[in-house]
């Protein structure tokens, strides 16, 4: 059945690759080898993703490109932050460039992890977003319970 689902152009992404078995690169490369498939495979990862990925010859062999994506600099994060989430569409850009510089610095998955709580935290309240409370949002990135 998945092998024709995959006569039609397809794109499957895996992320956190770095934890794939062997078992699950060689199927991947199974249904990718398909001649009658038309499957573009994208792998994604954190920590030793890159490394993962180059030690399995023959997976290594059939990537056509490699992509390290870097943190967002000031000015990109002043774009597109404001265009990912409506909290942050009419935000001063002082605010924005705070949170940057204290927080997030140019990484979209702890901008995200601070636009949930901001947004939790401003439904809870009845606030707006001020300086206290997205302070206090990206003060739940910072601290693990430790048992």
């Amino acid at each position: 059945m998945l092998r024709g689902a995959l006569e039609e152009t397809h794109v499957l992404v895996c992320d956190e690759a770095q934890w794939l078995s062997r078992m699950c690169f060689e199927y991947l490369r199974y249904l990718w080898d398909d001649a009658g498939s038309d499957l573009t495979i994208v792998f994604t990862g954190g920590d030793g993703c890159f490394e993962m990925l180059q030690s399995e010859p023959m997976l290594e062999s059939r990537v056509y490109a490699w992509q390290e994506i870097e943190p967002m600099p000031l000015e990109e994060v002043l774009t597109v932050i404001p265009a990912f989430h409506p909290v942050w569409a009419d935000a001063d850009p002082d605010l924005i460039a705070m949170c940057d510089q204290e927080a997030a610095h140019g990484n979209f998955r702890a901008w995200a992890k601070i636009t949930h709580h901001l947004t939790v935290g401003m439904k809870e309240s009845g606030r707006v977003l001020d300086e206290d409370l997205l302070r206090w949002s990206y003060s739940k990135l910072r601290h693990r319970l430790v048992v």
